[in-house]
């Protein structure tokens, strides 16, 4: 027996579903710290239009967000800040890691500048250049939207398996101690050490 199908009524997996909603209602949250920050506006802006991909609600509370766009260099002193940010922002989320200098450093190869934000939060999309231009980011929401359509579930499960950081582990807690080298020298001269 066939059931006769009215035109209006359309057949899909849920999962395919859920997949569409997340996909076309991104809502980001800017990290924007230097000059890809700029380029990040002019993306909002008329010009390019984030909106035509439905991630132009830009959300300053990481509650309400599920896109990280982290733009720019992160110093040291604001890398506890952006990992707070990040588990703040609920499940399913992504990152877009824009620019040189946090998807590497890049020119800053100093103490000071993370080299690559992907050492302490998972990134999902890196975008080159210093800095992009707001095509490449669109590019980027494009890319992910399309990773978002062919993964995911409708009860999420694929991000209930995080029950660990994914940050990788420090080297010194991966080194035992009989094998650390201490650096060779007499260090009793060094005028850093006397008060």
């Amino acid at each position: 027996m066939a059931v006769d199908i009215p035109e209006f009524v359309a057949i899909s997996r849920l999962d395919a579903l859920a997949n569409w909603v997340r996909k076309n209602s991104l809502w980001p949250m800017p990290f924007a710290t230097a000059c890809c920050g700029i380029e990040l506006m002019a993306t909002g802006a008329s010009r390019h239009d984030i909106a035509r991909f439905g991630a132009e609600a830009m959300r300053f509370s990481p509650r309400q967000c599920d896109l990280m766009i982290v733009a720019g260099r992160v110093v040291m002193k604001m890398l506890p800040v952006l990992q707070r940010i990040w588990l703040q922002m609920p499940e399913p989320k992504w990152c877009i890691s824009m620019g040189a200098c946090a998807s590497s450093g890049g020119v800053f190869d100093t103490y000071a500048v993370v080299q690559g934000i992907d050492r302490f939060i998972p990134v999902d999309i890196y975008v080159p250049g210093c800095p992009p231009r707001p095509e490449q980011l669109l590019q980027s929401v494009i890319d992910l939207q399309e990773k978002i359509q062919r993964t995911g579930t409708i009860t999420g499960k694929e991000f209930a398996r995080r029950d660990k950081s994914e940050a990788p582990v420090h080297l010194a807690m991966q080194v035992p101690p009989a094998e650390t080298i201490v650096a060779p020298g007499d260090f009793g001269s060094a005028t850093r050490l006397h008060d």
